[in-house]
């Protein structure tokens, strides 16, 4: 955190967004307050650092804006929601920008255990980071409510749906019954979930239906978030820096050319970036010029993207650091996996592959039971791994994910003489440098109108890569080889 001379400031960011006015007005608070950069955390949360010299006069301009904000402290947690990936990382489902904004309009409260309010269609948004999650359910309005007690790994499902409109009496009432009863409900680890539901809906007057399906989870795929990428009539830009730290100065102009062109909103991501949704094509050009006037990439490896990280952790971002190194000087594919590296005990991060520091200084390395990160049924890989070693455990973990994929129903095995009868027929397949989306002429690219059978050369030169919207030279040729069956 802040040292004796500094104070770490944090401001929530209610459901991961902010319009460009407030989020600018937040900005200006910072700058004179002697700040040059923030960073945004794991729950969608706004930091900055300022030295005591100018609490003081942080602490009126505060009061005077009327933000909410911490001072060294995590007292009030984010509530996340995956608001952020609405229109551009699913379309299906019935949860849209009115539900969420009118949930978050009915808090009347600063919550101190983690809310998330996650859509059930997309996997961008950790489904179970929260001590109380609200998971949308296929009925419209109606949300599956799953509670992970504080300081406790496990989660338990309510055998009741709610409906969207009380989801903050819901959230308000399970945090009273908690923290009034810790010797039951917190950090223990053999909780008794039915006494607390019963509890909870003994207390509330909420509209209710029993569930009579399961949550059925969505095979997990991290979307690459970063670059310019088409969605609808509109472009969405997603920036990620690898320091974690986002210029003052970069954000005021970001601010300004949203006001400028009629963007209303910014969004944080759990993933410690930001995104701006509804670029019309016509002023895609001022946000290039922004991002070269800062020197800022926007084409890092989809390896780079899927790590999760305490907040305020250099010890964890460095690590991050080297082990991303190993996995590109070894090529590694990471493809439906993200890692989180955990250096504090309890930490509430998510991950495919989980980075554990023990108390001697050395690292457990765990998996949930089938690589989705939003499962909780943890395996041991490895365990007082020393830090040098890291990086080849998780290669060689990684590989055997990967291995497990090519199951005997799907791929039935050959062996060796049967393959040396077959012939083999070789093609060439073009793929992205920069995210590794690949174009097969066999199928096409539907999302830019290409019909299957068009062979890439014969693409024009404006052609953009779907995913991160890099242009047709960062498309290089791959062979592929298959069976001919």
């Amino acid at each position: 955190m802040a040292d004796s001379k500094n104070h770490l400031i944090k401001i929530n960011l209610p459901g991961g967004f902010a319009s460009a006015g407030d989020l600018y007005e937040i900005l200006l608070i910072a700058e004179n307050a002697g700040a040059s950069q923030i960073r945004f955390g794991n729950r969608q949360q706004l930091y900055f650092t300022i030295n005591n010299d100018s609490l003081e006069d942080l602490e009126t301009e505060m009061l005077r804006a009327e933000i909410n904000y911490e001072t060294d402290n995590d007292l009030h947690p984010n509530i996340v929601s995956s608001y952020v990936a609405d229109t551009i990382f699913n379309q299906e489902g019935w949860l849209r920008e009115g539900v969420y904004k009118d949930i978050l309009d009915l808090f009347d409260y600063q919550p101190r255990l983690k809310i998330n309010l996650v859509d059930n269609q997309q996997t961008f948004i950790p489904f179970f980071s929260g001590n109380i999650n609200f998971i949308a359910a296929d009925t419209n309005n109606y949300w599956f409510i799953y509670i992970r007690f504080p300081k406790t790994g496990k989660q338990y499902c309510s055998p009741y749906l709610i409906y969207s409109d009380d989801i903050p009496l819901i959230a308000k009432a399970a945090e009273r019954i908690i923290l009034d009863n810790k010797h039951l409900f917190y950090d223990q680890d053999a909780a008794n979930e039915h006494l607390f539901f019963k509890m909870l809906f003994n207390q509330t007057k909420a509209t209710i239906q029993p569930v009579t399906e399961a949550l059925k989870l969505p095979g997990f795929y991290l979307p690459y978030y970063e670059g310019f990428n088409k969605y609808n009539n509109k472009y969405w830009l997603g920036i990620y820096r690898r320091n974690e730290l986002f210029l003052i100065d970069f954000l005021k102009d970001v601010c300004l050319l949203c006001l400028k062109t009629r963007v209303g909103q910014l969004y944080s991501t759990p993933w410690k970036s930001i995104i701006i949704k509804g670029i019309d094509p016509a002023v895609r050009n001022e946000w290039g010029i922004i991002l070269s006037k800062y020197h800022l990439n926007v084409r890092h490896a989809a390896n780079e993207l899927n790590w999760q990280i305490e907040d305020i952790c250099g010890e964890g971002l460095e690590l991050k650091k080297e082990l991303v190194r190993e996995f590109e000087d070894a090529d590694l594919r990471t493809y439906q996996l993200c890692f989180a590296i955990k250096t504090q005990p309890k930490t509430g991060l998510s991950g495919s592959i989980i980075i554990k520091k023990d108390k001697d200084g050395l690292f457990d390395i765990l998996h949930t039971q089938d690589f989705n990160p939003n499962s909780k049924n943890y395996i041991t890989y490895k365990k007082c791994v020393n830090k040098k070693d890291l990086g080849s455990q998780l290669i060689s973990l990684c590989h055997i994910y990967h291995n497990s994929l090519f199951n005997e129903n799907e791929f039935p095995i050959l062996d060796a003489g049967n393959i040396k009868e077959l012939p083999k027929k070789q093609d060439l397949i073009y793929e992205c440098k920069n995210c590794k989306t690949q174009y097969d002429k066999s199928y096409g690219d539907a999302i830019n109108g290409i019909a299957a059978g068009t062979n890439f050369l014969e693409i024009g030169d404006n052609y953009c890569c779907p995913v991160c919207d890099s242009g047709k030279e960062d498309f290089i040729p791959i062979e592929k080889t298959m069976l001919a069956l």
